[in-house]
């Protein structure tokens, strides 16, 4: 069944545990998502990425992901993640999603507000939630620059983030704490006092972005500190790449045969984040 982002992660912020969001691109990836959170009575978020729209374009994924997640038996919201251009956000609405993300983090505060605020009003006529991204949430293939050498000068403020919340009216938020998108080449030092101060003074659930990578015990601690939704797609795009080479070797050369795989290493990639979070046998409480 469809959902947005406020009737999965508040039930989540007042029960200590947390939703995980899966990027997918393409059909074996949301089955294999959809799958898990069924099986684990889950609830959980499906969506896509800007960046990753080449491998999966909205237009075509939107229809089908749509359309799965209204007839799943577990609660689903479709979410457009990282959405850099307002025009993009709209398309994602118009086309079914029930959440997007507006990402403008590197743009200056008062822009990041005023570009949050305009496009929350709109969603909420949708039925939909808006999430915005404070601070800046880096990528690892850039470690070494500037944000490795003062990465507390990206960390999100938690004075400013209650501001933000109170201006824009968004509905969750993506906080800089220590975590960083793709495949982590060190090992990530999160700042948990940080989570736990700014979950203190923002009303909204909060966003860890980065989350490929890391250990149980980092998401574990995340979630106690206050981080309701936890992002994945590294973890489920290897498992997928994996298991289409495991079924190579094992003498399956057409794409029909490697499917089932794929579906089923998703599934198997995805379960093991849910449990970690807490999200198992939580479908009940949306």
């Amino acid at each position: 069944m469809l959902a947005n982002l406020n009737e999965v992660l508040l039930p989540a912020r007042q029960n200590g545990y947390g939703v995980g969001l899966f990027n997918t691109v393409n059909l074996e990836l949301a089955r294999g998502v959809l799958r898990a959170a069924e099986e684990l009575r889950s609830p959980v978020i499906i969506g896509t990425a800007e960046i990753l729209l080449p491998s999966g374009p909205l237009e075509d994924l939107a229809p089908l992901i749509v359309s799965m997640a209204d007839r799943a038996s577990v609660p689903v919201v479709v979410h457009y993640d990282h959405g850099l251009t307002f025009e993009k956000c709209m398309e994602a609405l118009k086309l079914g999603f029930t959440s997007v993300m507006y990402d403008c983090s590197t743009d200056s505060y008062e822009e990041n507000v005023r570009k949050v605020a305009e496009l929350a009003k709109i969603a909420h006529c949708f039925g939909a939630t808006v999430e915005a991204e404070l601070g800046h949430v880096g990528d690892n293939q850039e470690a070494g620059g500037r944000e490795a050498e003062m990465p507390e000068a990206y960390y999100t403020d938690p004075a400013q983030a209650k501001d933000f919340i109170e201006k824009t009216q968004a509905d969750a938020l993506a906080i800089a704490v220590g975590t960083a998108h793709g495949a982590y080449k060190f090992k990530p030092k999160l700042d948990f006092e940080r989570i736990r101060t700014i979950a203190d003074m923002v009303h909204v659930p909060l966003v860890l972005h980065g989350g490929s990578g890391l250990s149980e015990e980092d998401f574990k601690k995340s979630i106690g500190c206050g981080i309701s939704k936890v992002n994945i797609f590294t973890d489920i795009n290897i498992a997928a790449a994996k298991a289409a080479e495991q079924a190579w070797k094992e003498g399956k050369t057409c794409l029909t045969d490697i499917i089932p795989y794929q579906v089923e290493a998703v599934s198997a990639a995805a379960k093991v984040k849910m449990r970690i979070f807490g999200s198992e046998n939580r479908s009940r409480e949306v």
